[in-house]
């Protein structure tokens, strides 16, 4: 009964409250999500998104990503706090029809194989590499690249995913084996 329930409401998010995006197989969906882009949100298969999680703007996810719980994908410009003689809570929003500031075009990009630990917030212009784990409760202000650990507030470089550039490798060649995507695209082997 409880697969049925959860089935139905997968359903019910996907294909008619968030129909305007575009979602992979085998996706989970926590308690309270909450989704919204201004142009749009592509999720690949796979996807874990913990309760109470929400994305708040453009966003590209890869296959094989996990959030934690709370972690939020937001705006970096989502108020036009500059505009002269305009209380910031009254000036233009990115959510605005005619919204025309900064930002506008700016989306977070989560490559394959990606964990986003607990309470994490993630700006958008931002893009996470493959392979990559932020720590619970980072701020990720910055690009970071593949196969790394970072945390933080703001987020840093804590030490790379595996030990050796060989285990990496490794990783690379089984995952590709695995979990390649019908189009064949897979991950590739680069310099971290």
């Amino acid at each position: 009964m409880i697969n049925l329930i959860r089935q139905l409401r997968n359903w019910y998010l996907i294909k008619v409250k968030w129909s305007r995006y575009t979602f992979g197989s085998n996706l989970y969906i926590g308690r309270s999500v909450y989704l919204w882009a201004k142009h749009s949100i592509r999720v690949g298969k796979n996807f874990y998104i913990g309760k109470y999680s929400l994305i708040e703007c453009d966003a590209e996810i890869g296959d094989n990503v996990m959030f934690g719980n709370y972690v939020a994908l937001i705006g970096r410009h989502d108020h036009d706090f500059r505009s002269v003689g305009v209380p910031v809570r009254l000036a233009p929003r990115i959510r605005d029809d005619d919204y025309s500031g900064e930002g506008l075009f700016e989306k977070v990009i989560i490559e394959d194989d990606v964990w986003i630990g607990h309470g994490s917030i993630i700006l958008s212009g931002v893009k996470i590499g493959q392979g990559s784990i932020i720590g619970a409760g980072s701020v990720v202000t910055k690009d970071v690249d593949s196969f790394s650990v970072c945390a933080g507030n703001p987020v840093r470089f804590i030490k790379p995913r595996f030990a050796t550039e060989e285990d990496k490798i490794e990783h690379i060649r089984l995952y590709n084996l695995k979990y390649k995507d019908d189009t064949g695209v897979t991950l590739q082997t680069r310099q971290s």
